[in-house]
């Protein structure tokens, strides 16, 4: 199930006592999952943000922080690395981290099995998606790559927005430019949104890669006839002209106005044209392919083909996951400060639970009856 929750940017460190407490609750929630259910359930529930935010809520995180993504990630790879038997693996990370992926996707190859070209890929083609195709406000900042032995890949990463001081989480499952998201994780956008990713969008990507392979050697001038058809409205013929030419979009929305043909778009422009692209996907692996190239192609696609590009903000709205961080409180104290107690106290279950899976499934299943019981007692029965 897709969600959303706020992330406002916050300061500050987990302190190194509290994260070696999150780090084996963790660590015994996600052994239990894989016990009862297989890895692929856990890759399921990594993709979907509120389960996401549930997760780092009951290991103690602060609900509603944009540190949550870079706290929860973190532990995952580093339990998943410490212990290959699992049977899956968390590459990248925050800031410099992300381009280790193609690097770690080597190693992974040698302890999984999966094909390194096909993750590198995989995240190549993700992080176009969320800072070229989807245009929202947010720059990227943290790009992780979650690898199943079975070959499943879920990428999670987050952007931040300066001006608002609010950070979105993208969950994406899918290797393609086509709704790719089983997620979006943050506050609802006021602002203007280009958006090649939805599906509405699906001819403007199309009408892009025949552009390309139609009109390769003219981009530039594609673009200078889009911009002067912007600026040309002044008189009633001009309307006319324009009329005829089945034009749709008179006044282009404000993320087209900016618009210049730089050197350096000029030259991305003149690189593209000489690719002979296939599909859309071809076009999110193409090189120097950024947000001033895919801006340049949706004003091409509106203003002269009549095709225009998604404006949809892209954040879902499901149920605030607020409620799992009464589990064991917070980082910051809220509901209430963070209680090592309960969390060792339901680390140990866990770790006996699925201890005792080795001997007898039924007696974990007891022992996990036990384990609810005295949580209710514990937090309330409106909390469970």
């Amino acid at each position: 199930m897709p969600g959303v929750a706020d992330l406002p940017l916050h300061g500050g460190h987990v302190p190194p006592w509290m994260l070696r407490i999150m780090k084996k609750l963790g660590d015994s929630i996600i052994r239990y999952i894989i016990d009862e259910r297989g890895v692929d359930a856990v890759i399921a529930m990594l993709s979907d943000p509120v389960w996401f935010q549930a997760f780092n809520n009951v290991i103690g995180m602060d609900w509603d922080s944009s540190g949550s993504t870079t706290v929860v990630l973190g532990i995952l790879k580093t339990i998943t690395w410490n212990d290959p038997c699992l049977g899956f693996l968390v590459l990248g990370g925050k800031g410099s981290r992300m381009r280790l992926v193609p690097e770690e996707a080597e190693r992974a190859e040698k302890i999984l099995g999966v094909d390194p070209y096909k993750i590198t890929r995989f995240s190549k083609l993700t992080a176009r998606v969320d800072s070229a195709f989807l245009q929202d406000g947010y720059d990227l900042y943290q790009h992780a790559v979650i690898v199943a032995k079975n070959g499943k890949i879920l990428v999670v990463q987050q952007g931040m927005n300066t001006a608002t001081k609010y950070a979105r989480r993208y969950h994406i499952d899918r290797p393609s430019l086509i709704e790719p998201h089983s997620g979006v994780s943050g506050v609802p956008s006021k602002d203007l949104t280009l958006n090649a990713t939805v599906e509405e969008s699906k001819e403007a990507l199309k009408t892009y890669v025949e552009v390309i392979n139609s009109e390769g050697k003219h981009l530039t001038k594609r673009l200078e006839e889009a911009l002067s058809r912007i600026k040309r409205k002044a008189t009633l013929i001009d309307f006319l002209e324009d009329q005829r030419r089945d034009a749709v979009n008179i006044s282009p929305p404000r993320y087209y106005r900016p618009m210049k043909i730089s050197p350096q778009l000029k030259r991305s422009l003149e690189r593209l044209g000489k690719v002979s692209l296939v599909n859309p996907e071809d076009l999110g692996l193409a090189p120097g392919v950024g947000p001033a190239v895919v801006r340049a192609l949706a004003l091409i696609a509106d203003i002269v083909y009549g095709v225009p590009t998604s404006t949809r903000d892209s954040v879902t709205h499901p149920p605030d996951p607020f409620i799992y961080a009464y589990a064991i409180g917070g980082k910051d104290g809220i509901p209430y400060r963070f209680d090592p107690r309960t969390a060792i106290f339901a680390y140990r279950y866990l770790v006996t639970a699925v201890e005792e899976s080795k001997i007898d499934r039924e007696l974990k299943r007891k022992t996990l009856r036990r384990l609810r019981a005295r949580l209710l007692r514990y937090l309330g029965n409106d909390l469970l």
